[in-house]
């Protein structure tokens, strides 16, 4: 009797545990899939929006759009370092056997993307199996805007999402302290001069560089110079970023930081705290950060253009990311339209820029009366952003497997450039040289 009661104990726990498994297979992060319990569809979305650069939002929508419908369930899973750790994420999941259905790409891998994993371009989806959204792609987004998604060999990967360019925010009291116009700078120039001022008088830094996982805001100072980061020559593509435009661009940034000592040389998580803090009077970062530096700035924070070198054109290469359709299955890639159509209804783009400050890439949200039309006129700096469109280039991506080593690379030159330990034109030359032959 008691073997048996043993027997009948054991097997009520083993199923037990199974149906508890069932039951909460909706709450955990799985791949994708059916829902056993809710009967729904579940999908997992991939971001890179910690709290306080628009994980909020991203909750926000998810939700809402959760409840809205009854057949289709997303699960959003944020990666930490930024698009980089997403995509060394992707790899592991990819390699275990698994995908997510949606993926946000940054715009530098687009091309390291799409040679390296499998995704359904959103026409195709569109086309197979909802007709009535044939003309979504066309009648909403202009075709330099969806160009920044389309790779190397013309394909539309993706489609822009979270777009992004350089702004420089800066603190209006410290410029007044230092006896500075608090209009701000609008030359690279202006701002070397502005940062040294600021140093001399107050013992403050004057200007921190966005140093992210990425080369993005290097690519805005040389370019502005007219240099190139990436060049093609008969069909192959070349690194170039150490032209005597792009050396003396890097020049000057590397003398604020070693020989003017009125930059800083620091971490993402230091330079901007650092700002926050009133520590440092000029912040050169994507105007996503926008609505975070509103709420928890204590002075007078303004933002301007991204600066341009005199007599030069303005160029900002379009950060962010695209949406890419990572899904493996006809149930799985429909959910994933849905949610994806959903994302870029007006209301949503409008929301995305309210908790964000991201540029919405469709073209008729910032005019609408249920978009953004009253936002633009209160929030002033997003303006910085928006009136410098003309200016946009795609964000440099090298292609093929190469592209992630290459853009590692690029990190590694810069920090070695501005901890002292090289010269910026040794710097570029070497690695430019050594990025080349990868490429080959």
């Amino acid at each position: 009797m008691v073997k048996n009661l043993i027997k009948i104990i054991s097997l009520v726990l083993a199923l037990s545990m199974f149906f508890a498994g069932c039951s909460s297979s909706g709450s955990n992060v799985s791949t994708t899939g059916k829902n056993a319990s809710a009967a729904k569809t579940v999908i997992e979305y991939w971001h890179i929006n910690p709290e306080s650069a628009g994980g909020a939002t991203v909750k926000e929508l998810v939700e809402t759009f959760n409840a809205s419908n009854d057949h289709i369930e997303v699960v959003a899973r944020y990666n930490p370092e930024q698009y980089r750790g997403l995509m060394q994420n992707l790899q592991a999941e990819v390699a275990a056997g698994k995908a997510p259905a949606i993926v946000q790409v940054g715009v530098n891998y687009l091309n390291y993307f799409s040679n390296n994993f499998a995704y359904t371009p959103p026409q195709e989806i569109i086309n197979k199996y909802f007709p009535e959204d044939k003309d979504f792609l066309s009648s909403h987004f202009l075709p330099n805007i969806l160009n920044l998604a389309v790779n190397d060999e013309g394909k539309q990967v993706g489609i822009p999402y979270s777009l992004s360019t350089p702004v420089l925010f800066y603190n209006a009291d410290l410029f007044k302290e230092a006896g500075l116009s608090e209009e701000g700078p609008k030359t690279w120039e202006e701002v070397i001069k502005s940062a040294k001022k600021i140093k001399d008088k107050t013992g403050k830094y004057g200007f921190y560089t966005r140093e992210g996982p990425d080369s993005w805001t290097q690519q805005a100072l040389i370019e502005s110079n007219g240099g190139k980061m990436i060049t093609k020559e008969g069909g192959k593509t070349k690194a170039s970023f150490a032209s005597e435009e792009g050396i003396k661009a890097f020049e000057a940034y590397a003398d604020m930081v070693l020989k003017d000592k009125s930059a800083i040389h620091a971490s993402w998580d230091e330079g901007y705290q650092a700002f926050l803090n009133g520590n440092v009077a000029m912040l050169h970062t994507t105007i996503a950060y926008m609505t975070n530096i509103e709420k928890n700035a204590k002075f007078d924070v303004r933002a301007v253009s991204s600066p341009v070198w005199d007599g030069k054109k303005r160029v900002v290469p379009a950060g962010g990311c695209l949406l890419a359709i990572t899904a493996k299955d006809e149930e799985t890639r429909k959910a994933a339209w849905e949610f994806e159509k959903y994302l870029y209804s007006i209301e949503s783009m409008a929301k995305w820029t309210q908790g964000t400050g991201y540029i919405p890439p469709r073209k008729d949200v910032i005019d609408a009366e249920n978009g953004l039309k009253s936002f633009t006129q209160t929030h002033k700096m997003f303006n910085a952003a928006a009136s410098q469109m003309d200016g946009v280039v795609s964000t440099a991506s090298f292609p093929g497997d190469a592209g992630f080593q290459a853009e590692q690379m690029m990190i590694d030159m810069r920090d070695r450039i501005l901890s002292g330990s090289v010269g910026v034109r040794e710097g570029l030359t070497t690695t430019q040289n050594e990025i080349n032959e990868l490429l080959k």
